[in-house]
C-alpha cells in the first residue's frame, strides 16, 4: 500500500510539472505575437524555470527524505501504538485492582465482624480468668484472716488462762495465808523436809 501511494504522489507531480510546462511554453509562444504589449517570453522562460527547478527539487527532496520522514513517521506511529497498548495493559490492571479492592473491601465486613467476634471471645475468657483469679485471691485471704482469728483466739485464751491462773494463785496464796495458823506452817514445813530427806 505504501508503494502504491509513493507511485500516485510521483505521477501527479509529474503531471503537474507537464501541464506547467505546456502552459509556459503556450504563454510564452503566445505573448511573442502580440506585438510586445504583454509580459516578455524571458520572464516566461525564466518563471518556466523557477518552478521546473522548485518542481524538481521537491522531488529531490522527496526521494532523498522519503525513507527518513516515512522511518520517523512509522516510529512516531509505532510509538504511539506501544503507548496505547501500554495505556490498554495500565488500564487492564488497574479494573483487576479496582475489582480486588471492591472484593476486599466487601469482604471486610465479615473480617471486622470475625474480629469483633474473637476480641468478645478473648475477653471473655480474659474476664473468666480474672474472675477465677479473684475467687482465689479471695479464699485466701479469708483463710488467712481465719487462720489470723484463730491465732488470736489462741493467743487471747492462753493469756486469759495464764491471768487467771495468776489470780487463782494469787487468790489462792491468799486464802492460804489467811486460813493458815502458825502451828500449820510448822507442820507444812516438816512434811516437806520429811519428803525431801525421805
Amino acid at each position: 500500500m505504501k508503494r502504491s501511494t509513493g507511485k500516485k504522489t510521483y505521477a501527479i507531480l509529474l503531471a503537474g510539472l507537464t501541464v506547467l510546462a505546456a502552459a509556459g511554453l503556450a504563454c510564452a509562444s503566445g505573448g511573442e505575437g502580440h506585438g510586445g504589449g504583454g509580459i516578455p517570453a524571458a520572464k516566461w522562460w525564466d518563471l518556466l524555470w523557477r518552478t521546473m527547478n522548485f518542481a524538481g527539487l521537491v522531488a529531490i527532496l522527496m526521494l532523498t527524505l522519503k525513507k527518513p520522514i516515512a522511518n520517523g513517521l512509522a516510529a512516531r506511529r509505532q510509538g504511539i501504538i506501544d503507548q496505547f497498548e501500554d495505556l490498554e495493559a495500565r488500564r487492564a490492571e488497574a479494573e483487576r485492582k479496582y475489582r480486588e479492592y471492591e472484593s476486599r473491601l466487601g469482604q471486610i465486613d465479615a473480617e471486622v465482624q470475625q474480629i469483633l467476634s474473637a476480641a468478645v471471645a478473648q475477653g471473655e475468657v480474659e474476664k473468666t480468668r480474672i474472675i477465677d483469679e479473684a475467687t482465689r485471691a479471695a479464699e485466701d485471704i479469708r483463710r488467712q484472716a481465719e487462720m489470723a482469728v484463730q491465732n488470736e483466739l489462741a493467743e487471747a485464751k492462753r493469756e486469759l488462762r495464764n491471768s487467771i491462773t495468776e489470780q487463782a494463785a494469787k487468790a489462792a496464796e491468799e486464802l492460804v495465808k489467811k486460813s493458815m495458823q502458825p502451828q500449820d506452817q510448822t507442820n507444812l514445813i516438816n512434811q516437806y523436809l520429811a519428803k525431801v530427806g525421805g
